[in-house]
């Protein structure tokens, strides 16, 4: 019995003490608070104050926030398992504490014991602290030593390394700045419109020269001379002043006798994203279980670097050293397969899936292991592209992709790749990827600089885009006139290399160069965008592939640049010719080992988390980059393409007029929104030409003459005798049967019986 009430006294008693001090340093804190805030102080009270001013001076202040902190980790902390953080934090609070007291010495000295009215700033514990230090180092050297000391303290309070304490800090700042800058913005839109604004709306003489079609101001300057410029140019109105900022390391001069676009302002269309920090302590307690769990396993190992992004934590992992030894005696290295086979462990011992273990981390000596946050942050495309390393980047068709592991932008430009392919399964986040870049590319190029070929099979993602001035034609929905248009980007390329051979230039920027010194207009880049390749390849297989290796092969120079997405990453679709012409690649989540292999040549987009998270294989690098993809929303793409289709020109005097001149203007006069001409007016007719290739081809003639002297016919006759692929040689099958040269088609393999003989094709 004696045993069982000494073990019921030691797991009962030890609780109760730490909850009663710290309920007792709560209440002394509120009533010193209390009696501070307060001018009728009692006698106990009074006397406490003094015993306060005596003993911390200026100190007495911050009194109750010590005590009170002290109280509450008592309540909530004492009873943490990690013996190592028990009093760490409380120990620290502390010693900062007393160093404060230490610099109020400094400032104001005090008599010490000598005078306890005039305690100073630091009261005895600052005197006696300060005095120690003055009288062994100096003061100058007592002055280092504080702020030493105090860095040191804020490391253990926080928990924090000294780096990510800056970073604080100077995330701490941004947001300052930022809420003051929308304070000012908000300012700005709640004052009255400008005169200008004002006698623009009250002047339709003006507003019919400045929105009527064709119209121009006095000082416009005609362009009915330039080649190609169709007759009702749309309204603009001209600045000498008003050209655009050009894009850092490329050469975008002003044509002469060229409109002036206005770049969409981003605070404007593109909104903030909330982004979530990851607590300290879930990180901290997730290090702790890895070290154990491969502890448990026998594996040495240690968490040196923690790396939280937005959607997943990357813990750096220094293995140890094994028991055994080598033959010079040096204790061996854990073995990385030792690790890499223990991720489903580590998966249920934190109670997260998919992790990915990236060994070893390139150019680290450290193996990376990947974990999901619980709460995952939403990365925003003004955001990303606001970041310093997306403004310092260089090249003129840059954009942003999302935020790497640490949670720096990750930028690239279409330039250097020069062609992006992107494949996922349904749902991983292609699309958002693929408005993304778009949003990137119209918020940085006006029509003058870059235009658009987009073909959406799909029929429901890049729709919306049909409108803005930078497509060439609309958007290509059609299925079967997608082989002629890309038949006329090739001819396209062929054209610019026969100008760049006249000219004796390599590129299009040597071109662009020689044009601006001449006062030329200059060439636009031109990017292709293809939303579903797989619906392409089913019906032509042979010319797709064909007409897009050979894009993808020689238009690098010319200034066409391909982006393919496709929800069907199989071999026959990202086939190994189209692979090897696409070194960058995107690959969003997958549902198979199989699929990553096909997109990457490496697995590891199967353990990929969907929404956004992505692996992306720069052209420069077989490394893969872990990104968690940027999101741009509807009401965003909604704001941009409705930005464009206004057809925005020159720079105006105001920041309201900016914003609201060009609605209120068309909805006073009731004008349509104007079009951006075609630079190349020949592509439409050449989509036109490809669809009426299937009513009527010029080798039907041929084939029917081949067809009867050889008395049977077949789609594979026809492919091997008149070079021509399985959907052209099944459509001129399809054309005989309905003239009635041909029978139906018997199945099993066979050929069709062939009802003209050779001499009525011959009468």
């Amino acid at each position: 019995m004696a045993k069982r009430r000494s073990g019921k006294k030691k797991t009962s008693a030890p609780p109760v003490q730490p909850e009663v001090i710290g309920l007792i340093l709560l209440a002394l804190a509120l009533l010193t608070g209390l009696s501070l805030m307060s001018f009728s102080q009692g006698s106990i009270t009074e006397q406490w104050l003094r015993a306060l001013r005596d003993l911390m001076g200026w100190g007495m202040y911050m009194a109750p926030v010590v005590l009170a902190g002290m109280g509450v980790w008592l309540l909530r902390r004492f009873a943490t398992e990690d013996l190592q953080e028990r009093w760490e934090k409380p120990i620290g609070a502390l010693l900062l504490f007393l160093l404060l007291l230490a610099f109020f010495h400094l400032v104001s000295p005090g008599a010490g014991l000598a005078n306890l009215d005039q305690s100073g700033g630091g009261g005895l514990l600052g005197w006696a602290i300060g005095e120690l230090l003055v009288a062994a180092i100096g003061k100058p050297g007592s002055v280092v030593i504080l702020i030493a000391l105090s860095l040191v303290c804020l490391v253990l309070v926080s928990g924090l390394s000294l780096a990510e304490l800056l970073a604080t800090v100077r995330r701490g700042i941004e947001r300052a700045s930022e809420w003051r800058r929308q304070r000012e913005l908000a300012r700005i839109s709640r004052q009255p419109a400008s005169p200008l604004l004002e006698n623009m709306l009250h002047s339709p003489n003006l507003l019919q020269r400045l929105f009527s079609p064709g119209a121009q101001t006095p000082t416009a300057t005609s362009h009915s001379d330039q080649p190609g410029a169709p007759a009702d140019q749309p309204s603009i109105i001209p600045s000498e002043a008003g050209t655009r900022a050009q894009a850092p390391g490329v050469l975008f001069p002003r044509a002469v006798g060229a409109q002036i676009w206005r770049l969409p302002p981003l605070e404007s269309i593109f909104e903030e994203g909330l982004e979530h920090e990851v607590s300290q302590q879930e990180i901290r307690g997730r290090a702790k279980i890895i070290e154990e769990t491969l502890g448990s396993f026998g594996i040495e190992a240690k968490v040196h670097e923690i790396n939280p992004g937005p959607a997943i934590t990357q813990f750096s992992v220094d293995p140890g050293y094994m028991n055994t030894k080598d033959a010079q005696g040096r204790p061996r290295k854990v073995r990385v397969s030792r690790i890499v086979n223990l991720t489903n462990d580590l998966a249920l011992a934190l109670s997260a899936s998919p992790i990915r273990i990236e060994a070893p981390i390139p150019g680290r000596p450290y193996v990376g292991i990947e974990v999901p946050n619980i709460t995952k942050s939403m990365v925003s495309l003004r955001s990303s592209m606001e970041s310093a390393t997306f403004q310092n980047a260089k090249g003129p068709l840059r954009f942003t992709l999302g935020r790497d592991v640490a949670g720096q932008s990750a930028v690239t430009h279409l330039t250097s790749m020069p062609h992006l392919l992107i494949a996922g399964a349904t749902g991983s986040g292609k699309s958002v990827c693929i408005n993304a870049i778009i949003a990137c590319l119209l918020s940085m190029h006006t029509p003058q600089t870059l235009r658009l070929l987009m073909m959406d099979p799909k029929m429901v993602e890049l729709v919306n885009y049909t409108g803005i001035p930078h497509l060439l034609a609309p958007v290509v929905v059609d299925v079967e006139r997608v082989i002629g248009v890309l038949n006329w980007v090739t001819r396209e390329m062929d054209r610019r290399y026969k100008v760049f051979s006249q000219l004796g230039v390599r590129n299009l920027v040597g071109h662009n160069e020689l044009m601006d010194s001449h006062g030329e207009s200059i060439m636009p880049y031109v990017v292709v965008i293809i939303d579903e390749l797989a619906d392409l390849m089913m019906t032509a297989p042979d010319e797709i592939e064909r007409a897009i290796t050979r894009i993808a092969q020689m238009a690098r120079a010319t200034g066409i640049h391909l982006i393919i997405a496709t929800q069907r990453p199989s071999t026959d679709v990202v086939t190994g010719l189209i692979k090897a012409n696409f070194p960058a690649r995107i690959a969003f989540a997958v549902t198979s080992q199989i699929d990553s292999r096909v997109i990457l040549d490496t697995p590891g987009a199967e353990r990929l988390l969907g929404r956004g998270d992505m692996l992306f294989m720069a052209p420069d690098s077989s490394k893969l980059k872990r990104l968690q993809g940027v999101f741009v929303s509807d009401r965003e793409l909604a704001r941009l393409i409705g930005y464009w289709k206004g057809a925005h020109t020159g720079d105006e005097t105001s920041a309201d007029l900016a914003q609201a001149s060009v609605s209120s203007l068309r909805s006073s006069l009731d004008v349509g929104q104007p079009v951006q001409p075609m630079l190349w007016p020949d592509l439409d007719t050449t989509c036109q030409s490809a669809g009426a290739k299937t009513d009527e081809d010029e080798l039907l003639p041929k084939a029917i003459e081949m067809v009867c002297s050889q008395q049977r016919a077949s789609i594979s006759l026809l492919q091997r005798r008149l070079h021509i692929g399985y959907a052209r040689a099944a459509r001129l099958i399809d054309l005989m049967e309905e003239e009635g040269i041909i029978g139906p088609d018997q199945g099993g393999g066979r050929s069709r019986q062939v009802l003209l003989a050779a001499s009525d094709n011959e009468m």
